[in-house]
């Protein structure tokens, strides 16, 4: 299943109230959302105010048959849960922008436009590292994602040493970065 198809599913289940749909939404994004807040002068009971508030402007945008997101669940929760805590912020005089007006916070289209180019990039990222191959995907995912070290890296990659580990990491980024580079010249994020 795609993750669009998944998104999609998760938005009609949101909008039938299913229990099960409005879990994964919240399990997916609500400690993005409690890090925002706390990152910036907000409480975990903020965060959970206006998590709520956020799911309650999805609900409303979904059950009105008209909304068609064009971002991830999770580029749109950011965004609406970013406005809506500075919009709070300034409201109890916590945060005070130059000539203190709301015109200098962000709107939420240009975030969400903002995210929306991120998550085109991001895609074509996933593409790229989908047609690296292997054991060049493995070894990247190894050392960015699962934060292992090159000795470790080397011993299941069968490198003799972790210096020949670290140059075929290397080589496999540079081969990487050549792939995405050729996807984001021909704006092929949807190939």
């Amino acid at each position: 299943m795609k993750p669009q198809t998944d998104e999609k599913a998760l938005l009609e289940g949101l909008a039938n109230n299913d229990k099960k749909a409005v879990e994964t939404i919240y399990k997916d994004n609500f400690n993005m959302v409690q890090s925002l807040i706390i990152n910036n002068n907000g409480s975990s009971d903020d965060a959970k105010d206006i998590f709520q508030e956020t799911i309650i402007v999805l609900y409303e945008k979904v059950r009105s048959g008209t909304f068609e997101l064009n971002c991830q669940i999770k580029t749109f929760v950011y965004s609406v849960s970013r406005r809506l805590w500075l919009k709070r912020l300034q409201q109890q005089n916590r945060y005070s922008s130059p000539g203190d007006s709301m015109e200098n916070v962000v709107a939420v289209d240009e975030d969400i436009e903002a995210h929306e180019q991120r998550n085109t990039e991001f895609e074509m990222m996933e593409k790229a590292i989908n047609n690296l191959g292997e054991p060049c995907k493995s070894l990247l995912e190894a050392y960015y994602l699962q934060k292992l070290n090159m000795q470790v890296i080397a011993a299941n990659f069968g490198y003799t040493n972790a210096d020949n580990a670290k140059n075929q990491k290397y080589k496999c980024l540079m081969r990487l970065k050549k792939i995405f580079f050729a996807h984001y010249k021909n704006g092929n994020s949807d190939e």
